[in-house]
């Protein structure tokens, strides 16, 4: 296994880092310093005592887009917590017929020391390649049951999540295709480091539980109004506060919920 320090990738800045070119769907582990493991949001608001801990057992693994974490039901061994990767949320019905519940990029964790169990309870997939830095899930859940300053960020966490997950609920029966598009892709933005996103029409319906069609009106609507630019499956966000707006208030809600888990945790 490769020993680094850090990945100097994964920061605030636009870059793309590199996915591996042998085999797109191996993962590519390091072992990365505290500093490095920073760069997740949860991470990073630990206490620098319970960081070292914790930073012994991280390693840095490439997540290439499409990638299946784990299906409803599966043994979950790691926990992830992703820098520039994005992981959607998915529920999956008997028809295979798929709805996004939730997602989660730098801002949070995927694992069983979130969901109190160790069998996943919907499917986790990649949604836009990059990276992440996972543990043994037995180990995080170790911790977590400590009841120390992971304890109290996680448990934020999975209160910001809900809140996340129950605002989709009611976008779902309540908000136009314009109004669930653009809070879909404002969720996005907030956790990229660029302006733009890798995206196709199907991917957008299947996350929406949309026809095709109506997210194609959508978004040329959208498009039409200056908020966004589509071309050849990427789109550039033209008007971050006219998307907003178009929104509504189910993503300030959310948006809102996101930074709770970062409030309290006493460095």
């Amino acid at each position: 296994m490769s020993i680094q320090s850090c990945h100097a990738d994964v920061d605030n800045s636009p870059v793309k880092p590199a996915l591996p070119t042998d085999d797109a769907a191996r993962e590519t582990a390091t072992i990365i310093s505290i500093t490095c493991v920073q760069q997740n949001e949860l991470l990073k608001a630990l206490p620098q005592a319970d960081l070292a801990r914790l930073s012994g057992h991280l390693e840095l693994v490439s997540l290439p887009a499409g990638k299946h974490l784990y299906d409803c039901g599966a043994g979950i061994e790691f926990a992830y917590f992703p820098t520039n990767a994005i992981i959607s949320l998915m529920d999956v019905m008997e028809d295979g017929a798929t709805t996004e519940i939730a997602v989660v990029g730098r801002d949070g964790v995927v694992g069983a020391a979130l969901y109190d169990a160790e069998l996943a309870s919907c499917s986790m997939v990649v949604q836009s390649g990059g990276y992440a830095y996972r543990m043994k899930s037995a180990l995080l859940r170790e911790v977590f049951y400590e009841g120390g300053a992971l304890t109290g960020v996680v448990m934020r966490y999975k209160s910001a999540l809900f809140v996340q997950m129950s605002q989709n609920v009611v976008g779902g029966r309540h908000c136009s295709i314009e109004q669930k598009l653009s809070r879909w892709l404002l969720e996005r933005l907030d956790r990229s480091p660029v302006n733009e996103l890798k995206v196709t029409q199907d991917t957008m319906a299947s996350m929406l539980g949309a026809r095709r069609e109506s997210v194609t009106v959508a978004a040329r609507k959208l498009q039409d109004e200056g908020l966004i630019e589509y071309r050849r499956g990427t789109i550039v966000v033209r008007d971050r506060d006219g998307l907003e707006l178009s929104a509504g208030a189910c993503y300030q809600a959310a948006k809102a919920n996101r930074a709770a888990p970062l409030a309290c945790a006493g460095r």
